[in-house]
């Protein structure tokens, strides 16, 4: 269910850009926004798993052009210094809205049902799709460049992204290239994307202008946007994960204990706008992404005892640096591109760290299944007779259950199972603890990437046509 979402929307962010040309960023947003308060309502009267996938597609498709729009909208409307606390607060929107969704979902899934998820977004859905028709005036609709658009670069695209999405969303839970439909699906995503990336550099007016690449600052944004989104996205997967699988919380008690790392979002926007005004946004950058991998390195040192408390330090250090890590990204790297390229690489941006978030969730994912079996086949090495403590423990539990009525027996095999759930767990949070630190690597990584950026102003058009 969530892979077609995923699908959709990854096929349709990047197109955002041609589609607000031709449509205008007002009828577009407005339909986005429409069409994403619609299909709620379809999810929330799906009456199967079937019908659930299908309007869950539907609500990716329609809805992924509002995250873009957002962006180029805020880079429109404010010029010059202001750009940096726009960047700051819609970059922080797009980035708390994750991060909050488990405690709110949590809490309407525990209090009320699941239908409630998709019937809180009507009355929100409803005001923006009238507010944005009657407010928003940026520029008019050009229903010409539907005659000309590369139709077979679309499709290429569409192609590429959606086999490549499934790949990612679907691999763990298949074996990755045991499965045959993943490897066909890797195939045809290698090809195509291959094939649409030859056809955007020679198309004279492709719907996707990778050419944009060729500024500096907007390719290693794009780079650190990726990361940012592994960073953001994995870590919302694997804390509900751990808290759910681990320490059997109910989805209320797992938006509890995440709750702090929205909260420190919110203390960070109005810090970094003050040092914003004072320092180079590049050094704020360093220190954001420094500070989420010193906030992985603290989740590494995770425990099966683990809980809110806890946690509550790694996550304040996770939530904390958000909008540093974010904000600077799409200053820099948006803000260094003529007015023309702005639709269209926005939309490649934004794509960019949807598909960070993506692989990060598929290595994480894969971190987890390989590196649990690892872990538990070396806790499994050590559990023999020898182990003195581990024979205490299993007589205790022998018994103890075998004072209960039944086989002689039952009393071993119950410690038998006890242990090997004991073990599975350990192993668990050691592999938990390996996710923390691939993270933790990439965004090391991305750090000493941040001085390659030029602290430039928008280069002129003609300066980037000219490369």
């Amino acid at each position: 269910m969530q892979t077609a979402y995923l699908i959709a929307e990854i096929v349709v962010i990047p197109l955002s850009g041609w589609l607000t040309r031709v449509f205008s960023t007002r009828w577009l947003f407005a339909a986005s926004a429409a069409g994403f308060t619609v299909t709620s309502l379809l999810c929330a009267l799906a009456w199967n798993i079937e019908s659930m996938i299908v309007f869950r597609a539907l609500q990716g498709l329609l809805g992924a052009s509002m995250i873009p729009t957002m962006f180029t909208s805020s880079f429109y409307f404010f010029q010059g210094p202001r750009r940096v606390y726009s960047a700051a607060v819609v970059g922080t929107i797009a980035s708390l809205a994750p991060v909050l969704g488990p405690v709110i979902g949590g809490w309407i899934t525990d209090t009320w049902n699941w239908h409630w998820l998709f019937y809180v977004n009507l009355v929100p859905g409803i005001v923006v799709t009238i507010l944005a028709t009657l407010l928003i005036r940026m520029d008019e609709p050009d229903w010409t460049l539907l005659k000309d658009a590369d139709y077979p670069g679309i499709a290429l695209m569409a192609v590429a992204l959606s086999t490549l999405e499934y790949v990612l969303e679907e691999g763990a839970r298949w074996n990755w290239f045991d499965d045959a439909t993943i490897r066909h699906c890797a195939w045809i995503a290698a090809i195509a994307g291959v094939l649409f990336i030859i056809r955007s550099l020679t198309f004279a007016r492709p719907v996707v202008d990778l050419r944009a690449l060729k500024n500096r600052n907007f390719a290693v944004g794009c780079v650190l946007s990726f990361v940012t989104g592994i960073g953001i996205f994995s870590t919302i997967y694997l804390t509900p994960l751990f808290l759910g699988y681990v320490r059997g919380y109910s989805a209320w008690q797992i938006g509890l204990a995440i709750v702090s790392t929205g909260a420190a979002s919110l203390i960070g926007v109005p810090v970094y706008v003050l040092l914003a005004r004072k320092f180079d946004t590049r050094w704020l950058m360093m220190f954001g992404l420094a500070l989420f991998g010193v906030s992985m390195w603290a989740y590494s040192y995770i425990t099966s005892d683990w809980s809110g408390g806890e946690l509550l330090i790694p996550q304040i250090l996770r939530g904390f640096p958000q909008v540093f890590a974010v904000a600077p990204a799409v200053n820099l790297g948006l803000g260094s591109l003529p007015a023309e390229c702005l639709k269209y690489a926005s939309g490649l941006f934004n794509m960019m760290r949807n598909l960070g978030g993506a692989v990060g969730i598929a290595v994480c994912g894969a971190i987890l299944n390989t590196r649990t079996n690892f872990h538990f086949n070396g806790i499994a090495y050590h559990l023999t007779p020898a182990n003195g403590a581990m024979t205490r423990m299993v007589d205790g539990i022998a018994q103890r259950y075998g004072a209960l009525p039944g086989s002689p027996d039952a009393g071993h095999v119950a410690a038998l199972k006890e242990l090997w759930h004991l073990a599975y767990r350990e192993a668990s949070t050691l592999a938990f603890a390996d996710a923390f630190h691939a993270i933790m690597v990439a965004f090391i990584a991305a750090t000493l990437l941040v001085p390659l950026l030029r602290n430039a102003t928008a280069v002129k058009a003609s300066a980037l046509a000219s490369h």
